[in-house]
């Protein structure tokens, strides 16, 4: 069977965006390497390890380099909650930036936010009680 194991997004600030994903999104760092020969950095960050089925986050780091384009070809990363209001209240008081207040898509029920890491990518936050159906 396979399974999803990760999404890797290129951060410009290692560090930043450890600590965005940990202390304001809630995640555990789960392990972090370094290749001084090809001089990049990779921390794996999560809610829980692959080997129980998570998906978790790889954070690249490309020596020297402190920002990217992100273009428009990637949309968003999407974290189920329990409570996407007490969410976004935790995030805004943490320091994190919410774009998106919660609310009901447009035309439907389901409950979504918008939160906005370091570098610029987008975190859609979806009332668990509805994360598995489509939007709407």
């Amino acid at each position: 069977m396979s399974q999803l194991l990760h999404t890797m997004i290129r951060v410009g600030d290692l560090d930043r965006s450890i600590a965005f994903y940990t202390d304001i999104m809630g995640m555990k760092l789960l392990r972090k390497s370094e290749n001084a020969e090809y001089q990049y950095t990779l921390a794996f960050v999560g809610f829980g390890e692959e080997t129980t089925g998570q998906a978790v986050i790889e954070l690249t780091y490309n020596w020297g380099v402190d920002s990217y384009d992100l273009g428009n070809g990637f949309g968003h990363l999407a974290i189920g909650e329990e409570n996407i209001y007490a969410r976004c209240d935790a995030i805004t008081a943490a320091g994190g930036k919410v774009t998106r207040a919660p609310e009901s898509v447009a035309g439907g029920t389901t409950e979504i936010a918008f939160v906005e890491d370091p570098d610029g990518y987008k975190i859609e936050l979806i009332q668990k009680k509805s994360a598995t159906a489509a939007l709407g």
